[in-house]
């Protein structure tokens, strides 16, 4: 049984309601043909599970929730952003311009992690371990009292990041630490960069990526989920602001 096959079957035709009265109906979306699931296979780094290869054939997303709409697969090419995911499927936007990610790399057995991307403020955040997880949530806001972990991601802890900046480790933590992974990405870069580790994330870890302005230097460890951002003074970001 595909768990999160039977979740949309559940779930098709029901009407959300949301916070102001108006009404959508939960809608499937077309499943992909073999074509297009052979293009998609080309092109991510690891194997399509088998359940998501079995849900690609079923639907290639839903609509009607308040999020509009959410796909389980690349419509419009892959997410950008490949300093941070290489790899990224796009699941879904807010409509403000930030976006709701599955961070794939060549050993992912499942459409997971997914990470929330978001701008303003400038952070990652991490969501969720899988697809069902995520879409339960979708639909859990999409209900009265329209709360969920995405609505705590999108607001709580985005700016929680933002504000204390969390988690962050320093050049000489991690350049001496019995971490291998650690200590080798340390040595990649040099004593102005920061590190955060989100190889084992709980809900909203994260770190801020535009810390130091929108050109803020950001680094990733290969496929390993640690990540590094450079620091820079004041009259440096003056400087790049202007330019």
């Amino acid at each position: 049984m595909n768990s999160l096959i039977e979740f949309l079957k559940q779930h098709e035709g029901t009407v959300f309601i949301n916070e102001d009265g108006l009404g959508s109906e939960f809608r499937l979306l077309p499943p992909l043909s073999k074509e297009e699931l052979a293009a998609i296979s080309g092109k991510v780094p690891c194997p399509i599970p088998q359940d998501i290869r079995e849900l690609l054939m079923f639907a290639s997303g839903f609509e009607g929730t308040w999020m509009e709409q959410i796909s389980f697969a690349p419509a419009h090419g892959f997410f950008g952003f490949e300093k941070v995911f290489p790899h990224a499927v796009e699941l879904a936007n807010d409509g403000a311009g930030n976006y709701w990610v599955v961070d794939l790399t060549k050993e992912s057995k499942c459409w997971g992690p997914i990470f929330f991307a978001c701008h303003d403020a400038p952070v990652i955040v991490y969501q969720a371990d899988d697809l069902l997880h995520f879409v339960r949530e979708v639909v859990r806001e999409g209900s009265r009292p329209w709360r969920s972990e995405i609505g705590d991601v999108r607001s709580r802890f985005s700016d929680q990041i933002w504000a204390d900046n969390p988690g962050v480790l320093s050049f000489s933590h991690c350049v001496n630490s019995s971490d291998q992974e650690l200590k080798s990405f340390a040595e990649s870069l040099d004593e102005t960069w920061l590190f955060v580790d989100l190889r084992n994330p709980l809900l909203g870890d994260g770190f801020s990526w535009g810390r130091y302005g929108p050109k803020t230097n950001v680094q990733r460890f290969g496929e390993k989920r640690i990540f590094a951002y450079q620091k820079k003074s004041l009259g440096r970001r003056v400087l790049e602001a202007i330019r």
